[in-house]
Parts: structure tokens; C-alpha cells; sequence
């Protein structure tokens, strides 16, 4: 039942706080058994959880749940699986503080055309404002984008994009602050989708 991947019910007792307690559990949705077929989902789970480390412990976390529960259920398609784990990514830093604020132009305050994220800010920036800078700001690919209306529509480049994205702030703001870098899970993950990305591509060529 304790396998990663897998959803769980915890019901968890002790006479006092500080006591190591006992857990009483109840498999909810076994998933185990399928994810370890898939080396993108191994490696996506084991990310997963060293994302979760990050977060205070003890302290409720209601939408980083239902999030991180839906990415789960999705690890059976490799391109959905991988846009989930950018969106989790983005959702991480907001969690703990470091949001990027993807709505509007930080330049010029337009909501259209948001096609590049300033690598300082964390605002969103325009075709427009950016196109002087285009190779200082780094790509907001269009399914991160609120100008999309949540439309799941991506290409192999928004999947570099997005985890180039969600990379850089999560590398900066949050993981060598405390000394540390991007999980090898993260980086296998990255490849095994790549992997799957080219296969997929040059069968229907």
C-alpha cells in the first residue's frame, strides 16, 4: 500500500503531539502498479515528492493536495503528465511565496499577446514590450498562459519552455537559498518525455 504513487487515507493517533503514534490506513487509489511500468512516471513521482519536501510541515496545504492528486491520475499520457508537472512546478512557487504574475504585461499593463516572463520580476511581458530583449526573457508557453482560458494546447518546445521556466525561479528563489539544486529526478523526467517526444514524432512522420 506504501508505494509511491499510490492515495492513501491516514488516520493518524497518539496521546500526545510530540509521540511517535500509530497510522491507521486505507488504500484509496492504487496506482503503483502502473507507474512503475513507465520510467517519465517513476521519475515524475520521485520529483514530485522532493517538490513536497519543500513545504512546512504540518501545515495544511488544500490546493497543493488536489493538484498534486490530479497530476497523479494523469502519468498514463506522457505529454499530459508533462504540462501537469510544469503547472505544479508554477503552483510550488506560489505556495511559498514566489508567484510569477503571469496576467498581464509588467511593461505596459496589456493582458494580449504575453509570450515572455522578465527572468528579474516574474511578470509576464508582450511580443511587443519584449521583442528588444526577446533573448534576455525567457518563453511563457502558451498553456501557462491566463490569455488561454485554461486551453491545454501545447508543442514539444512549450514543454522545454515551461520547465525552463519554472526551473530558473525555482532554482533562484527557492532551492539554492538552501543550498540546494534540481533533483536528478527532475532531469530524468525531462529526458524521458523528450525520449518519448521524438519516438511519438517519428512515427507519425
Amino acid at each position: 500500500m506504501l508505494q509511491p504513487g499510490n492515495t492513501v487515507r491516514a488516520v493518524w493517533r497518539a496521546r500526545l503531539d510530540e509521540h511517535l503514534g500509530m497510522y491507521q490506513l486505507e488504500g484509496l487509489r492504487m496506482r503503483a502498479a502502473t507507474m512503475l511500468d513507465a520510467s517519465h512516471a517513476v521519475y515524475g513521482v520521485t520529483h514530485l515528492a522532493s517538490l513536497a519536501r519543500l513545504l512546512p510541515e504540518r501545515d495544511p496545504h488544500q490546493e497543493i493536495y488536489d493538484l498534486l492528486d490530479r497530476t497523479l491520475d494523469d502519468f498514463d499520457d506522457v505529454g499530459v503528465a508533462a504540462v501537469h508537472l510544469v503547472r505544479f512546478e508554477l503552483a510550488m512557487l506560489a505556495e511559498l511565496g514566489f508567484g510569477l504574475d503571469l496576467s498581464s504585461c509588467a511593461a505596459t499593463g496589456v493582458t494580449a499577446d504575453l509570450i515572455y516572463v522578465s527572468p528579474k520580476s516574474g511578470g509576464a511581458v508582450s511580443r511587443q514590450a519584449g521583442e528588444p530583449w526577446r533573448d534576455r526573457l525567457l518563453r511563457l508557453p502558451p498553456f501557462l498562459s491566463t490569455e488561454e482560458n485554461g486551453r491545454s494546447g501545447w508543442a514539444d518546445g512549450d514543454l522545454r519552455d515551461g520547465f525552463e521556466l519554472t526551473g530558473w525561479f525555482l532554482l533562484r528563489n527557492v532551492l539554492e537559498p538552501r543550498g540546494q539544486g534540481h533533483s536528478d529526478a527532475r532531469a530524468g523526467f525531462i529526458a524521458a518525455v523528450a525520449k518519448y517526444m521524438t519516438r511519438s514524432n517519428a512515427l507519425t512522420s
